[in-house]
């Protein structure tokens, strides 16, 4: 995703909100006395990427299925219906139609995966509506100097295979006229957040602020991500669903699989 702000705007904004680093420990304190600035230190500063992916599964299943279908008649003075030719009996002031069902059904799950925690997230929605840049070459050669790109320790294959459990449906026919499970989309998004770490030295803490790069919200870090500066990134690793995906597909079965394995999709 594309910066709105940049780096020295988030760092006077972070400035501005540094004892949210503290939380609540922050609260009790200004209960008694407000901070002052000459308090805090900055100790350490990072612009990162952080990333998420993007996954949509869809099934599609198109079946037939014997069934009885039962038909209310224009008074109890009637004891019998033709219809097409075919007598049926009129019980109770019904009659029972034989009939084929001609059923389509479709399935689909979309998650928004933090790479991080693994957890799903769907307010991450909200970032594939803002500009982004596609990566065609290189992730590193289109991030910015001296920024931190953090690879996903969310795997896209236990993705996939949660997704795609969630699309194989037991259906009831007598006829599959078709039986299919897609996933149609699989996509790596690199979101931009800077972090600054505080020392409160008076009362011997550290915490961590976090600036969206791309809406400016304002929370408090857990970690931080310098273990990761300098380090290349393994781009065809990302997207390695061969081996990790082979248990995904059923063996013998009629279920026609699908994955879109796009690079493309891939954006900073």
């Amino acid at each position: 995703m594309q910066e709105q702000l940049s780096f020295d705007e988030a760092k006077k904004i972070a400035w501005e909100k540094k004892t949210n680093a503290f939380d609540a420990f922050s609260k009790v304190a200004g209960f008694f006395s407000r901070p002052k600035d000459e308090e805090f230190e900055l100790i350490y500063s990072e612009h990162r990427y952080q990333p998420f992916w993007h996954v949509v599964a869809k099934a599609r299943y198109v079946y037939e299925r014997n069934s009885t279908y039962q038909v209310g008649v224009g008074g109890k003075e009637v004891r019998s219906v033709t219809l097409l030719e075919t007598d049926y009996e009129v019980t109770n002031g019904h009659i029972h139609v034989p009939v084929v069902e001609h059923c389509i059904q479709e399935e689909q799950d979309e998650v928004f995966i933090d790479g991080v925690s693994a957890k799903n997230l769907p307010s991450l929605a909200e970032y594939i509506k803002k500009p982004f840049t596609q990566v065609d070459g290189a992730i590193e050669k289109m991030i910015s100097k001296g920024a931190i790109l953090v690879p996903p320790q969310a795997r896209v294959s236990a993705i996939m295979r949660d997704s795609l459990s969630k699309m194989i449906k037991g259906i009831v026919a007598d006829k599959i006229v078709e039986e299919q499970v897609e996933v149609a989309v699989i996509e790596l998004y690199y979101r931009p957040v800077y972090a600054f770490q505080y020392a409160w030295k008076v009362k011997g803490k550290e915490g961590i602020i976090e600036i969206d790069g791309v809406n400016g919200s304002i929370s408090s870090g857990s970690r931080i991500f310098r273990e990761y500066l300098g380090k290349m990134l393994d781009q065809d690793f990302l997207f390695d669903i061969g081996a990790d995906a082979a248990g995904m597909f059923i063996p013998g079965g009629s279920i026609a699989v699908k994955a879109a394995r796009k690079y493309m999709g891939s954006k900073k």
